[in-house]
């Protein structure tokens, strides 16, 4: 498969690249905005963008395609089992 397919598949999936860079670089530029940011580790930032770029997709892109679902909860769990314990 060429490049050319695969990004004609992406765009007919996720839509637009410019629009959907905007949604989350937008998205990011909000989160990073707090003071909550400057509080997270590493791996919770990476989620965070992680899950901006999904819910970046689903706005822009088609709705109804599980995979970015499925891929945000899988990012939230890897962030979770690295939460310290609360007693």
């Amino acid at each position: 498969m060429s490049i050319e397919t695969t990004l004609t598949e992406r765009g007919n999936r996720y839509g637009d690249y410019k629009t959907h860079a905007e949604i989350t670089q937008g998205l990011k530029r909000l989160m990073q905005s707090t003071e909550g940011w400057q509080r997270l580790t590493d791996d919770k930032r990476e989620t965070l963008d992680m899950i901006a770029h999904k819910i970046g997709r689903l706005l822009n892109g088609d709705p109804e395609h599980a995979d970015n679902f499925h891929d945000i909860a899988g990012y939230a769990l890897l962030s979770e089992k690295l939460c310290k314990p609360h007693e």
